[in-house]
């Protein structure tokens, strides 16, 4: 149960003075609902102002305070054009204040003729005049505007302004409680932080390193400590042990070697499946790299023991191509293997259900239909869950009620992720890793071109369809943004129609699951020849006859992800090529990450470089959903912070008494504010 000291924080934002129903909306659409979700929505950056008492003393391109006088007002003849107020200063030097669209209007009220206003924002050059476009703040008097110098600029969505915002920000630290400190303290001392509450405060601010610090520090620490309890849970709980006798995966007729790899996860994963310690093991490999094989060795070992095990994916198109997939390979061994998702109803579905009860099905494969209430086992003994980073730690945890004692869980991904993120992600598990490719797959030759040559690509593309090939277009947004020119994949569907006809069909997160499964079965029985989508494709079917991607403006993506979009083709036996479309000039680290497309197929070292190319801060792709849990922590705090972390959290564990100590306490609080709470739950009185 949340501590009550933490009620403030958790009220909902409704409860600020300002927000109404027309402000909740995009509110929403930033992630904050609650005081406390305002108080840790911290600066992208800070507006630096200098005061200055006439224009002689600025200088172009600064952001300045000055005193100006409104002495013309000069509205565009066809209405359309900028709505110019031109204003002097105190030497009689003259200045445009600038307004675009709608807010012309509030320029009229703000700055009549002859009075005198302090403005504040950015001196620019048009033409032979100066000017301030929007000004960033229009006031009577110098008293508080003088306040602006330093001033947060934050993340913002339509309907929201850089006041509004900060308003917001002001209540809810107004609110903040004082907490008791969680940290230890000879690390607390070392680092020179300051207390929580300071450094919500400061980080709002200004530039303050240590606040910033301090915070990301909190995050990482309840992090590890919610990893650590639930490990600690896991040994504690009582599993059962399977030992198969091999006598299934002696029939299997697997139609490629095992990798040394493989062999080397397997043994892993029968070595935990004997011990009577429910295991927690994470699988990594890359695209192609055989897990399901692995997983199907790990599945096969359960049910010759006597269990059955279940595959849980996170979309119904990937559980029925998993389903296709291992009912083809275990064909030999006679077992019964079922599928099950949202989409079945009846008579079909009761069948399923018994037969998950009574134990006349051995492997049930589906999406979170197979863990409702309403699904009972006989003796579930193994879960795979394909693409972990698509389910939290919450839904692991909800596993281990659905056998007679903790089923042993088996998590895979594709998607590489740097060791030191793994600890973040996954500190909780034990890891396998396949870095080793089967035999005979091809490499993806990998080439990097201007937007410039659009022509060309789509030509090459063309030529590729007639030959009876298929291929993705991958772009890095659904639709265009008016302030920033980024590839869409609306219009750019839009447009090879044009060209391809109903070749094209079209898949995006914001499609209904309906619609966005009737495209993908489309383009997976080759109905249509090009796919075009938003990085949605990372987790998707297996095309063999997709050979060939276009990732526009490939300087937004990620390495990690770049790779995993990358691994979609190259499947089949043909040759396979990817084209990374760069939309500009790219900066020296953006030049070093292409070329390190061009020159590996490694995930786990451009999973490293990303990291290291990256730094501190340097976001050259786009956040993924799989890059961090954190909201706070950048991954250069991560790199740096997160050992600290984790050994403050196990020196609580093991030295400090845990949770029921007075370090523990404050810890305890901590985890419900971080929502890191499934962790606390897990112990005995919550």
């Amino acid at each position: 149960m949340r501590p009550d000291i933490l009620n403030p924080l958790f009220a909902e934002l409704d409860t600020l003075d300002g927000v109404g129903p027309k402000l909740k909306k995009p509110l929403d659409k930033l992630g904050l609902t609650r005081v406390r979700d305002v108080a840790y929505h911290l600066p992208d950056r800070f507006v630096t102002r200098r005061p200055v008492a006439n224009l002689d003393e600025a200088s172009v391109g600064e952001q300045i305070v000055i005193p100006l006088t409104p002495t013309e007002h000069r509205a565009n003849s066809s209405g359309r054009g900028p709505y110019r107020v031109l204003a002097a200063d105190a030497l009689g030097n003259t200045c445009a204040l600038t307004y675009f669209g709608r807010a012309s209007y509030s320029a009229k009220k703000l700055l009549p003729v002859g009075e005198q206003r302090w403005i504040a924002g950015r001196l620019d050059e048009y033409g032979q005049m100066l000017q301030i476009v929007h000004p960033d703040h229009v006031a009577e008097s110098s008293e508080g505007l003088l306040a602006t110098l330093n001033e947060p600029v934050y993340p913002l969505a339509a309907g929201l302004t850089q006041p509004k915002v900060a308003g917001l920000v002001d209540q809810a630290l107004a609110r903040l409680p004082d907490l008791p400190e969680w940290i230890e303290p000879g690390q607390f001392s070392r680092a020179e932080w300051p207390t929580w509450v300071e450094a919500l405060k400061l980080a709002h601010k200004g530039h303050h390193p240590a606040a910033r610090d301090r915070l990301a520090y909190d995050e990482l620490l309840a992090n590890s400590l919610a990893l650590m309890l639930v490990r600690a849970d896991n040994r504690r709980r009582k599993g059962q042990a399977l030992r198969g006798d091999g006598r299934l995966r002696d029939r299997l007729a697997l139609p490629f070697p095992l990798t040394g790899a493989q062999q080397r996860s397997i043994g892993e994963i029968e070595g935990d499946l004997a011990q009577d310690t429910p295991m927690l093991r994470l699988l990594q490999g890359d695209v192609g790299a055989g897990k399901t094989v692995v997983a199907l060795e790990a599945m096969l070992v359960a049910i010759e023991a006597g269990a059955q095990a279940a595959l849980l994916a996170p979309t119904e198109i990937l559980a029925r191509q998993h389903y296709e997939t291992l009912r083809k390979l275990a064909a030999p061994t006679g077992i019964e293997i079922a599928l099950l998702t949202g989409r079945d109803k009846g008579r079909a579905r009761e069948a399923i259900l018994m037969g998950l009860h009574d134990g006349s099905i051995d492997m049930i494969v589906g999406t979170h239909a197979i863990f409702q209430d309403a699904v009972t086992y006989r003796n579930l003994g193994l879960v795979v869950i394909d693409e972990q980073h698509r389910f939290g730690v919450s839904q692991r945890l909800m596993l281990a009620q659905k056998g007679r004692v903790t089923p042993h869980t088996l998590a895979m991904t594709a998607t590489p992720i740097p060791r030191t993120l793994t600890l973040a992600q996954y500190g909780e598990m034990d890891v396998s890793r396949l870095d080793e490719l089967p035999p005979g797959r091809q490499a993806i030759d990998t080439v990097v071109v201007s937007v410039e040559r659009m022509g060309e690509v789509v030509d090459r593309l063309a030529a590729a369809i007639a030959g009876g090939a298929q291929a993705y277009w991958v772009c890095p947004m659904v639709r265009e943004l008016e302030s920033e020119d980024i590839a869409a994949a609306e219009a750019r569907f839009a447009a090879l129609r044009e060209r391809f006809g109903d070749d094209v069909v079209l898949v995006h997160g914001q499609l209904k699951p309906e619609l966005k499964d009737a495209a993908m079965e489309r383009f997976a029985s080759g109905q249509a020849k090009l796919l075009v989508a938003t990085t949605v494709i990372e987790v998707g079917v297996d095309v063999p006859n997709a050979t060939l991607m276009v990732i526009e403006q490939a300087e937004r993506f990620g390495l990690a992800q770049l790779h995993q979009l990358r691994g979609r083709v190259g499947r089949g036996s043909a040759k396979s090529v990817c084209v990374l479309m760069r939309g500009g000039e790219l900066s020296e680290t953006g030049k070093a990450r292409l070329a390190l497309m061009r020159e590996t197929q490694d995930g786990f070292r451009l999973a490293e470089e990303d990291l290291r190319l990256r730094g501190g801060g340097e976001l050259l792709g786009t956040r993924q959903s799989g890059d961090t849990p954190f909201r706070i922590a950048e991954l250069e705090q991560i790199e740096r912070l997160l050992p600290l972390a984790h050994d403050d959290a196990r020196l609580l564990m093991e030295r400090d008494g845990g949770l029921a100590s007075e370090r523990g306490q404050a810890a305890r609080t901590m985890l419900y504010l971080f929502e890191r709470d499934w962790g606390v739950q897990l112990l005995r009185g919550g």
